[in-house]
């Protein structure tokens, strides 16, 4: 692939930290919405004036068909193993790309691989195909760096242990397994407790069951050593993927089920102010401080917590800073996604009864009845998990980015979740 010509390269982090009242400088913003498709993308672009409506409709929908209550029980069981592995099957090696604009967004990693960085190792759990693994491994010029990667799927973890680089790193050491991190039964074997400096846990967190986080954070915090980091990225609250959910998906509040048995959740992170800066619809966004990842890693709100902005300096095409699809491939996702064009003014809502909509039913505009904006699991001692504080937040940050399909002249309105956790 031809280089990008110096002016289309990023030189900073798109993430937002949300103690920051405007976004970092050097990211590539939308000053002129004539030029909105001459970039892939742009970051921390205001949604348009519907968008609220756009969001209410959406939940409106979903939660007009929820999964029947009858096999929510079945679908909120562990995941079967097949689910998993018939996807990597299916799919092998060319689904995800390689995600390179961790090095961008996680200057630690960078830092872990040069020459002179000492013994480190570094924890992948969710490793998939190792599409993060490999170019951090390409990249290594440590010889003392022990890369360990980690996944549900033993599928997937055979798509890592039959790659080249796998085989014959260059430079430093690599090794895969097949470990759940709600596991109960405690650490990957091999793995002594307080003895891994990073964790990178990348659309992880979203596909467990809430019920399963605390043995998540109770895993996770035993294999870092004291002052450990914990590099994350998910799903944030409102993003496309969860309002292109259709109904018969819908199992509780932002939790859905996808069409391959996966779920995935859509975590809530940000100030009052930041939020209904972006949206225009107080009856949704109305939650003071509400942050779920804070509260998941450190047991404090984000209002409670003092966060230092920890933005990335490196280089990285736009191309490979998109290369984070875990649920559909671009050009499927766009098929489902029309063009953008504003809502004319909706008429005042009816208070008249009316039948559930279904699918090709027009809904009101009015926005759904408030809903708890953090999860319950949240607001109270987390089972299986040692009692907060665990971590410290040293990165908390939203990634509000407008990707455009320049041949077809859509808009795609995203929310990424980015935050960085130390081990007290």
């Amino acid at each position: 692939m031809a280089s990008l010509p110096e002016s289309s390269k990023k030189a900073t982090s798109s993430v937002q930290d949300v103690t920051q009242e405007k976004p970092a400088f050097g990211s590539r913003f939308l000053t002129n919405e004539a030029d909105v498709f001459t970039q892939n993308a742009w970051d921390h672009v205001p949604p348009p004036e519907d968008q609220g409506e756009a969001i209410a409709k959406s939940l409106l929908r979903q939660r007009s068909n929820p999964v029947p209550h009858e096999e929510k029980q079945k679908l909120n069981e562990k995941p079967a193993k097949h689910c998993r592995d018939n996807f990597y099957k299916m799919n092998a090696n060319n689904f995800f790309r390689n995600r390179k604009w961790l090095h961008n967004e996680f200057p630690e990693l960078v830092s872990a691989t040069k020459a002179d960085a000492g013994p480190l190792t570094i924890a992948e759990i969710g490793c998939g195909a190792g599409n993060s693994v490999f170019p951090l491994l390409s990249a290594n010029q440590n010889p003392q760096l022990c890369i360990q990667a980690y996944d549900y799927s033993s599928h997937a973890v055979k798509l890592v242990q039959h790659n080249p680089l796998y085989l014959s790193p260059a430079v430093g050491t690599v090794q895969a397994a097949v470990w759940d991190v709600t596991s109960e039964n405690g650490l990957p074997p091999g793995v002594t407790p307080g003895t891994v400096d990073i964790v990178i846990l990348v659309f992880v967190l979203s596909a467990l069951h809430p019920d399963e986080w605390g043995r998540a954070i109770n895993n996770i915090h035993q294999m870092l050593k004291p002052g450990g980091r914990v590099l994350l990225r998910d799903y944030g609250r409102y993003d496309l993927t969860q309002l292109r959910f259709k109904g018969g998906r819908l199992l509780d509040e932002n939790f859905y089920i996808r069409g391959d048995k996966t779920r995935v959740y859509f975590f809530e992170l940000g100030k009052q102010n930041l939020i209904s800066s972006l949206f225009f619809d107080p009856l949704i966004f109305s939650a003071v401080n509400a942050d779920e990842l804070s509260l998941l890693f450190t047991g404090s709100r984000v209002s409670e917590t003092h966060v230092k902005p920890t933005m990335s300096t490196s280089e990285e095409s736009q191309e490979d800073e998109n290369s984070d699809r875990t649920d559909l491939p671009t050009a499927e996702l766009d098929a489902e996604i029309p063009p953008h064009t504003p809502s004319p003014p909706s008429p005042p809502p009816s208070h008249a009864s009316q039948t559930a909509p279904t699918e090709d039913t027009a809904l009101p505009a009015s926005p759904p009845a408030q809903t708890p904006i953090i999860h319950p699991n949240l607001l109270s001692p987390l089972a299986h998990c040692p009692p907060h504080p665990l971590f410290a937040a040293e990165q908390l940050g939203v990634d509000r980015r407008l990707i455009v399909n320049r041949k077809r002249q859509i808009k795609m309105y995203r929310v990424w979740m980015q935050a960085k956790f130390r081990k007290l």
